[in-house]
């Protein structure tokens, strides 16, 4: 019985492609939080001291989603860039701009709120072009003959740019619920106060959207009501809203961990919402996974590469989160 190549490849960029979002969001949501404190400099020294010693670790995994298409899918590689040539520059600008700013704030002085506003612009350029991507990849890209044959400014839309403002609030909170976690004292009651808000937004981002993918895109309402599927995808939208209701009530009960485990498990539900809607396309409308996959012994030479390195990777980022465990605090060394 031959092995289902294409499955076990997509299972693996999905989750190259989860663990991207889940990680270096909260690290991107952290230059989107800067703003809200803008007096206190060692509030935001401690902010950047939580993700010093993961954050460049964590963009691992982009690394390997990028290079799985390019190995694994092919197609999707040659026509998701040039649909999204512009989205994309801008996004590896903004890491340019986050990676450098993380690297030479603290030895400035005199140009440390330069960097500052380098890390804030970088953080939120680099997550709002991701969603814009995610927009104009629900929304279709239009493909002939296994060729890009859109429009350049296909991906500008209403919906894509709504949906760019959703990775940033799901950043944000992302962000939120990670300090809450590894801080302590009045820092970490500056963002239990913001978590609240910033959930409510969330939860009606992931509404609005959800909403607007079913009334515009026939496909995903077909897919959602079609042949009693509802029955069965029902349990991802109300296990948002008990995620939601969990982290006003670990809030309100000063749950440290909490309210940072229940965010993740609302980017699980809404990137599970996202297979649900597209599957078994991998490009909508059209482009399933087989459709688009290499051939199959190039699919099996890559896969034995990757079985031998991604535990490996796996293990040094969970040894990274292992030995950096507990709080930080204004007292400790920084990031030099």
């Amino acid at each position: 019985m031959q092995v289902d190549l294409p499955m076990i490849w997509a299972a693996i960029i999905g989750l190259g492609v989860f663990l991207y979002v889940v990680l270096d969001g909260f690290d991107l949501g952290i230059g989107l939080l800067f703003p809200f404190f803008t007096e206190e400099k060692s509030d935001r020294q401690v902010m950047l001291n939580t993700v010093a010693p993961v954050w460049d670790g964590n963009e691992t995994f982009l690394v390997l989603g990028g290079a799985g298409l390019y190995g694994a899918f092919p197609v999707v590689y040659s026509t998701l860039l040039p649909a999204n040539y512009l989205p994309l520059i801008l996004m590896v600008i903004g890491l340019i701009l986050r990676g450098a700013a993380f690297e030479l704030r603290v030895k400035s002085k005199r140009t440390q709120a330069l960097w500052d506003l380098a890390f804030i612009s970088g953080s939120a350029l680099a997550a709002f072009c991701q969603g814009v991507v995610l927009g104009s990849l629900l929304q279709g890209i239009r493909i002939v003959n296994g060729q890009f044959a859109g429009d350049p400014f296909g991906w500008l839309s209403a919906f894509s740019v709504f949906c760019g403002m959703g990775v940033l609030v799901t950043y944000a909170t992302l962000g939120c619920g990670w300090l809450i976690y590894k801080t302590d004292g009045e820092l970490q009651r500056k963002m239990r106060r913001l978590m609240l808000p910033l959930v409510s937004v969330l939860f009606a981002v992931v509404a609005l959207v959800s909403l607007w993918t079913v009334l515009g895109l026939p496909a995903v309402a077909a897919r959602w009501f079609g042949s009693g599927n509802l029955v069965w995808f029902m349990p991802v939208p109300v296990l948002v809203v008990a995620c939601v209701f969990g982290i006003f009530r670990a809030v309100r009960r000063k749950h440290e961990a909490m309210p940072f485990l229940l965010t993740l498990a609302i980017c699980f539900l809404g990137f599970t919402g996202l297979v649900i809607s597209i599957w078994p396309n991998i490009v909508p409308p059209s482009l399933s996974i087989w459709d688009a996959s290499s051939s199959h012994s190039s699919q099996a030479f890559t896969l034995v590469g990757t079985v031998i390195v991604l535990p490996v990777i796996l293990v040094y980022n969970a040894m990274q989160y292992r030995v950096f465990r507990g709080k930080v605090r204004e007292s400790d060394a920084g990031y030099h």
